[in-house]
């Protein structure tokens, strides 16, 4: 079957409609005045700094098939994928109430305030503090008809090493874990953070790369949900090798223009 090698966020299932109402909790971590205010402003230069530029990017899809086989399931879906692409995913899958676990830190409160403004909702808690109560908010999420997310090496890595959190999350709910990568032609890297986090530049190109639904049986062992992490990270490790490729085609096509070899 061929795949959509372009297909607009106006073509996929209606984000904003008839999305479940479900309140999620707030973050019970209490902030200063000063840090309320720094929130206030890395969340509007944050917003505004997606909306933007994610205005200007050109999505290349490959696999979206694997995301509507993902949806015929009918449980909901686990979008999984790596911290560092947090910004060209905010925008690609914005508008439809995803739920995605954001750290009760401060990063976490501005981040948390930047995707719901580009209609996510934040299940406060990360896998070193609150991961407990974010997991029950995020399977009532996920039984409520909303579909949920993790950045599955975050919050602080090991960059690429993914964690349990969808495995868990899965075999909870019966939801189906979506893995896919999005590769970006031209971004600035934060080189200074543990996951070298991308923000791409205006105009830029980016291809999307969605694998197959890996679903964890609600009956699944402990060894059978090791197997499932490991299906998981070889699933993303697979996405980003072909990211890694479809980078190299297109630098080796602007050498040859460039050469005229």
């Amino acid at each position: 079957m061929p795949e959509d090698p372009n297909p607009t966020l106006e073509s996929k299932p209606p984000a904003t409609a008839a999305q479940p109402d479900i309140e999620l909790e707030e973050n019970p971590r209490a902030f200063t005045l000063w840090q309320h205010v720094q929130i206030l402003v890395a969340s509007v230069v944050g917003y505004l700094a997606v909306l933007f530029v994610g205005r200007t990017l050109r999505f290349e899809v490959f696999g979206w098939e694997n995301w509507e086989a993902a949806r015929r399931l009918g449980k909901g879906l686990i979008y999984t994928f790596w911290h560092r692409e947090i910004f060209a995913a905010t925008w690609f899958w914005r508008k439809r109430g995803i739920v995605v676990m954001t750290s009760r830190n401060f990063d976490g409160e501005y981040i948390a305030r930047i995707i719901r403004w580009h209609g996510y909702g934040a299940a406060r808690g990360s896998s070193s503090k609150g991961a407990g109560r974010a997991l029950v908010e995020m399977i009532r999420c996920l039984r409520g008809g909303l579909d949920t997310a993790f950045t599955i090496d975050g919050p602080r890595g090991p960059r690429y090493v993914a964690k349990r959190g969808s495995v868990i999350l899965s075999r909870a709910s019966g939801a189906a874990i979506l893995c896919f990568h999005i590769a970006v032609r031209s971004a600035y890297v934060f080189r200074k953070t543990w996951d070298q986090t991308q923000f791409p530049y205006p105009f830029s190109k980016a291809a999307v790369f969605i694998a197959p639904p890996i679903v964890v049986s609600p009956d699944a062992s402990d060894d059978d949900q090791t197997r499932k992490l490991q299906e998981m990270q070889a699933a993303l490790d697979g996405l980003r090798t072909r990211g890694e490729s479809w980078l190299a085609g297109g630098q080796a096509r602007k050498e040859k223009l460039e050469t005229g070899n």
